[in-house]
């Protein structure tokens, strides 16, 4: 299989995650580009990131249109996340591979077993600031460290923290998970020179097309059932890169 099919096939995958649930699809972007299209740990945050920023931000259209942005509450959780996301993305380049790798397991592990606990909404009354700032920060954080959306973070947030209903949430968390890695990639663009954009540009244009597709597929499928089989290919990913490191 050519490397532009594995670019195109992993693209669709990882953009109708993001269209369905608002997160988790950009968890797969990393390894996918590591494993299968052979790039190094740190140029393939770097090129998540990309590919996260674009792709969200269409999927964020999408989204706008069918009034599913709170964009008030996005805009005050996004800002929490934007200085540690540049700062994050700074430093993320002087890691070891290994350790990046290591760390991006464990990030998608837990993002797995988060997309497997329901979010309880909390009344308005009830709306936490200190937890949506501590939890935009985190966001921000891992976004620029791991070049991961980070929306398995946003959704439950933006759902237990600021009470949004869930399909509001998803959208939502589209507009932090743009400001987020765009603030990341400004962090990195001086890295970019070296990236394989014969490989990057198409699997950002499936990860676009395959947006809009997880958006009408959100529409008739459970969120539950998406929420279990993402999961699961989650763990699978999370598992391989943690025996990789180890052995």
């Amino acid at each position: 299989m050519t490397v532009l099919v594995l670019a195109l096939i992993a693209g669709a995958v990882v953009g109708l995650a993001l269209g369905a649930l608002g997160g988790g699809g950009s968890v797969l972007a990393v390894p996918a580009l590591i494993y299968l299209l052979g790039f190094t740990p740190a140029a393939a945050t770097t090129a998540g990131l990309i590919i996260v920023t674009a792709t969200s931000a269409v999927a964020l259209y999408a989204h706008t249109r069918d009034g599913h942005v709170a964009w008030k509450t996005g805009a005050l959780f996004a800002a929490a996340g934007i200085v540690p996301a540049f700062l994050a993305g700074a430093a993320a380049g002087r890691l070891p591979e290994a350790a990046l790798t290591g760390a991006f397991a464990v990030i998608a592990a837990l993002a797995a077993l988060r997309m497997r606990r329901p979010s309880a909404a909390v009344p308005p009354d009830r709306i936490r600031p200190g937890k949506a700032a501590g939890a935009g920060a985190g966001l921000g954080a891992v976004t620029g460290f791991l070049g991961v959306g980070g929306g398995f973070l946003a959704v439950p947030a933006l759902v237990g923290a600021l009470g949004l209903a869930m399909r509001r949430a998803v959208g939502t968390s589209l507009l932090v998970i743009t400001v987020n890695a765009f603030a990341a990639l400004a962090a990195r663009s001086g890295t970019t020179g070296g990236l394989q954009w014969e490989v990057i540009a198409p699997f950002t244009g499936a990860a676009i097309l395959g947006a809009w597709d997880g958006r009408r597929l959100a529409a008739k499928v459970s969120g539950i059932t998406l929420q279990k089989v993402f999961s699961s290919i989650l763990l699978a990913v999370a598992a391989f890169m943690l025996v990789d490191v180890i052995v």
